[in-house]
């Protein structure tokens, strides 16, 4: 069992550093990752948080699937929808009833998100993060709904703020069994944590495997038929002290194919990182659709 435990948690140190599992083991939040490349697409870390919102222990999580967490009224479209999700490589982001280890269902907000490596493309891990979605707010007898509604609020904001959300598990208390579980809905303070907690993974990854060599990015960078800018335009490029990339039009995506050291400085991006890239990899929740669209429509 040792073995195997080593085994699986190579798939993490030999890319990232010796180091990493600690550096996870710090994050607050509900998540796993995933290696594709071993039989059966292991669980090869697991998250504290975790393990306290599904009651399965740490160690029984690792090496099995993360089907283990589905059950008999888990949505087979919801399933087939994260199924499609890691085939074609891509972030993805669901309500999905799953499944306790005490057999209780709850649901959550399935964030899933590939690990790229940032030199050749290819899918190293999977990381997956749940957050729990909270019941709707029942109406209380002889209030209008409206206000119902703000007292639940109200009440919520104060025992459960966005930001403790991180540790919270539902718990079924009546028992009543499947038929009480209706659908529900993710909240957008929901999907700003699950991405919020998906980030600070991303970023200790990026930051541990950079001691490795083998540097990984949240979306594919294909580089791969870039062609290569002759060495004098290097040469000469180089000497521009300011921060800026150049993009080729006439290839698809009109990828970045050159980045200047200012920029790497700037961004704190890697080159191996950006090559190959559209520049949208910038923008964020924050950024302006307007001035977006203007740079749209000035390059157009």
């Amino acid at each position: 069992m040792e073995g195997e435990e080593r085994r699986l948690a190579a798939s993490l140190t030999a890319r990232y550093s010796e180091w990493v599992l600690e550096e996870l083991d710090e994050l607050r939040g509900s998540f796993l990752l995933t290696d594709p490349a071993m039989p059966g697409h292991p669980i090869v870390y697991a998250s504290r948080g975790l393990a306290s919102l599904t009651g399965y222990p740490r160690r029984e999580l690792l090496g099995r699937n993360a089907r283990l967490f589905q059950g008999a009224a888990t949505d087979r479209a919801a399933v087939s929808g994260v199924r499609e999700a890691v085939r074609t490589q891509r972030a993805h982001q669901v309500a999905i009833l799953n499944y306790r280890r005490d057999g209780s269902p709850h649901w959550v907000l399935l964030h899933l998100a590939p690990v790229f490596h940032a030199a050749d493309g290819r899918v190293l891990h999977f990381l997956a993060v749940q957050v729990p979605i909270a019941a709707a707010p029942r109406r209380h007898p002889g209030r209008p709904a409206a206000f119902a509604a703000c007292r639940e609020e109200a009440r919520g904001e104060e025992e459960l703020p966005c930001a403790s959300h991180v540790g919270e598990v539902f718990v079924d208390i009546d028992k009543r069994g499947l038929e009480a579980e209706e659908p529900r809905i993710a909240s957008v303070c929901d999907k700003e944590m699950a991405l919020s907690t998906a980030n600070k993974i991303f970023s200790t990854l990026n930051r541990y495997s950079k001691l490795t060599g083998l540097v990984v990015c949240e979306r594919r960078c294909d580089s791969v038929g870039i062609p290569a800018l002759s060495s004098s335009l290097n040469l000469s490029l180089g000497r521009i002290k300011q921060s800026f990339v150049l993009t080729d039009r006439h290839l698809p995506d009109m990828p970045i194919v050159y980045a200047s050291d200012a920029f790497l400085s700037l961004t704190g991006y890697s080159r191996e990182e950006i090559l190959g890239c559209n520049c949208r990899f910038l923008n964020g929740p924050g950024t302006s659709a307007e001035v977006l669209e203007e740079v749209r429509t000035s390059i157009s």
